[in-house]
């Protein structure tokens, strides 16, 4: 069977300090319960010839397959995912002064960026031999995973929060995953799916529960860096919506992989944004916590945004601390207003989550950590199609 090249040496938990081996199924850490991440030989590539085949290879996050922990060409399931366009905006009035671009994976193959973690999880789970996988979802991911199954002949379960729209609902059925609507938030939803899941014989791929889905996202930095190379230069900053914060643990990842190659020589800085109603890693970041304190009432429109106690949120805080950048938090109003404006200013379809880093450009100018004259990108993680923007106003507060 074919090799990819990858890379991957072994998983390390940076909690402890522990290893796992990588030739068969591991979630968390065995010794503390952490996050294990993926290491890589990385003086074994030759970064020159790298570069110049990265131009020749197809268009797909599997292009950047020596740093993906993928080992055999056959395992590999694809739906095309990776690759998105990186936008200019053109002049936004809120921020005269900025240039501001939007990396936009509303679309990729299911219509998030989901489908870059759930294509490396799965393709890693079919390598290992895994036979069924379940996930906790707020809807995107759920879908991604029942999509991404479904192409590797996996058996998967989704346990969704009984509020998640309809048509994410929907489809995770229409690609054959059984369906759990469970009452509350991801929080119950992913109690519920690992209760009802012992003893099953199945695999976990929640947000940092497993080693892999991290690597997928690693791909939004990567593509960063190669789009930046040819087009104006690395952002200076990464606006970027946090629900579970896996993309910024990716991004950051990415970055610090990229500056080990001798590639990049600064990194640009991270801002994760949340709703009011639920923003636990802000107001870790603002407090300089170590870890989330879940808010006793988590309430916002954006459903992926509605994860009130992020898993391994250690990992998540020190993604955003590592490149010297912070968060800010937006209202469900002001996401509504940001989801029309990118549409009717710009063209652009975005999720409420999308919205979220375009709602947040002026309070970020306005206190400084985006200052004149920088190049600042915005990422979309998902299309708006799925939304009814009437609907979503009727739910928001006045």
């Amino acid at each position: 069977m074919v090799e990819t090249g990858s890379l991957l040496r072994s998983l390390a938990c940076l909690a402890c300090g522990a290893e796992a081996p990588v030739d068969r199924p591991v979630g968390t850490c065995i010794r503390c319960g952490h996050t294990l991440l993926a290491q890589y030989d990385l003086g074994r590539l030759d970064v020159a010839r790298w570069r110049d085949d990265l131009a020749r290879r197809p268009p797909d996050l599997w292009r950047f397959r020596e740093l993906l922990p993928v080992a055999r060409t056959g395992s590999i399931v694809s739906l095309g995912e990776g690759c998105s366009p990186l936008l200019p905006l053109g002049p936004v009035p809120e921020t005269p002064d900025l240039e501001v671009l939007l990396k936009d994976d509303g679309g990729l193959p299911t219509g998030s960026f989901k489908a870059r973690g759930m294509a490396v999880a799965v393709s890693r789970a079919k390598e290992l031999g895994l036979s069924q996988l379940f996930v906790p979802s707020a809807g995107n991911a759920g879908v991604a995973l029942a999509a991404y199954g479904a192409r590797a002949h996996l058996q998967v379960r989704v346990y969704l929060p009984e509020r998640t729209p309809a048509a994410q609902r929907n489809a995770c059925a229409l690609y054959g995953a059984a369906v759990r609507a469970i009452p509350g938030t991801i929080r119950e939803a992913g109690e519920a799916a690992r209760r009802e899941e012992e003893g099953r014989g199945s695999f976990d791929v929640s947000t940092l529960r497993e080693p892999y889905r991290v690597e997928g996202k690693k791909t939004m930095g990567l593509e960063i860096f190669e789009q930046s190379s040819h087009d104006g230069g690395l952002p200076d900053a990464i606006v970027y919506p946090a629900g579970g914060g896996t993309g910024l643990v990716g991004m950051a990842k990415a970055f610090h992989e990229l500056t080990e190659l001798g590639l990049l020589h600064s990194t640009p800085r991270l801002y994760a944004v949340q709703p009011e109603g639920c923003a636990p890693l802000v107001r870790a970041l603002e407090s300089g916590a170590a870890r989330v304190t879940p808010p006793t009432a988590p309430h916002t429109l954006a459903p992926g945004l509605l994860v009130p106690a992020p898993f391994a949120s250690e990992r998540v805080l020190d993604a955003v601390r590592s490149t010297r950048g912070g968060g800010v938090t937006v209202s469900d109003r002001e996401i509504l207003l940001a989801m029309r404006a990118l549409a009717v200013r710009h063209g652009v379809s975005v999720s409420p989550e999308g919205a979220a880093p375009y709602a947040a450009l002026g309070r970020l100018r306005e206190r400084g950590l985006l200052r004149a004259g920088e190049r600042v990108l915005l990422y979309n993680t998902g299309t708006g199609l799925a939304f009814s923007l009437d609907e979503l106003e009727r739910s928001a507060p006045d």
